[in-house]
């Protein structure tokens, strides 16, 4: 049982913008960081994803919370290194499946083993190695929820065909569940007002390494209704330290932001229930350089 999840996010000047977390029954903040800190990918450096999980920690946590119930089968695409797998495993009763892509010369399928050594704890994940935007899920609707979260700010090409395969796996009304940094975020307006960059660095791990494109929360529900969601739960937090007074004066920064003091948190977090099975031409807000046919004239 998790605690209540989505009162309004605090006021930016009393940052962090940050909404309470659902912690499990029997743990508090600090137990359950240090029970998923002890986590690592056998055969992956220890180091380096603890250091991921002290900078989102809360993210996997906010993530637990907009699971819609504590039964059925989970779909979990780009799972690895499966801090939020974890906690699926351990505080639910969900079947969990998983997907990632390490690239097309990877196997069809693999598996990796997650383990807490000072715990004496591990679990292991199957998965299929699955391009989201170029490939059918290999599942029919089956899955009560998809969890599709850091993953779409990545994408290349058409985040619209990702989400139409995310749609076409879940039963009727099965529920998506997708977070993603938000780019509107008070660390952003900061930036820009300073004359700082704020898009992200390329990245040795290839172009899907990097952010692509990031969403504000006014985009990411016209293309969940696009695709045939309705939004039961979408909210903004911080997640790690904001980093916003080292851009700009905070002071100077409020005012012109407080219409909008809700959308103002790193990251966005969204619930969507299946409705329909959405609109494949692609909203010309979001797409240009196509065919007429393919496109369609959507309000935003």
């Amino acid at each position: 049982m998790l605690n209540s999840l989505f009162p309004k996010p605090s006021t930016p000047k009393d940052l962090p913008l940050r909404v309470p977390l659902p912690l499990p029954v029997g743990y508090n903040e600090q137990s359950l960081f240090e029970y998923l800190h002890g986590f690592h990918v056998v055969g992956s450096p220890a180091t380096e994803l603890r250091s991921y999980v002290d900078q989102d920690f809360r993210r996997f946590v906010y993530t637990l919370g907009l699971l819609p119930a504590q039964q059925g089968r989970v779909l979990e695409i780009g799972a690895n290194p499966y801090f939020t797998s974890v906690l699926i495993r351990k505080f639910t009763g969900c079947e969990h499946f998983a997907t990632n892509f390490f690239g097309e010369q990877y196997p069809p399928e693999g598996r990796q083993t997650v383990s807490n050594n000072e715990r004496k704890e591990s679990f292991e994940f199957r998965f299929v190695n699955h391009n989201i935007e170029h490939q059918n899920l290999p599942f029919d609707a089956e899955f009560d929820a998809v969890l599709f979260c850091e993953v779409i700010e990545h994408l290349l090409l058409d985040p619209l065909a990702a989400l139409l395969r995310i749609n076409r796996v879940l039963k009727p009304q099965g529920h998506l569940i997708l977070t993603t940094p938000n780019v509107a975020r008070l660390e952003n307006v900061a930036r820009i007002i300073s004359g700082v960059n704020i898009y992200d660095p390329y990245s040795g791990h290839g172009p899907y390494g990097r952010h692509n494109r990031e969403f504000n929360r006014h985009e990411l529900v016209h293309l969940l209704r696009h695709a045939g969601f309705e939004i039961e739960a979408f909210f903004t937090s911080d997640v790690h330290p904001n980093d916003t007074a080292t851009h700009f004066d905070l002071n100077s920064v409020i005012p012109l932001v407080r219409y909008r003091e809700a959308d103002l948190g790193q990251y966005l977090f969204c619930r969507a229930r299946r409705v329909s099975a959405g609109e494949r031409r692609k909203p010309k807000w979001l797409y240009r350089s196509y065919p007429p046919e393919e496109l369609v004239d959507t309000p935003i």
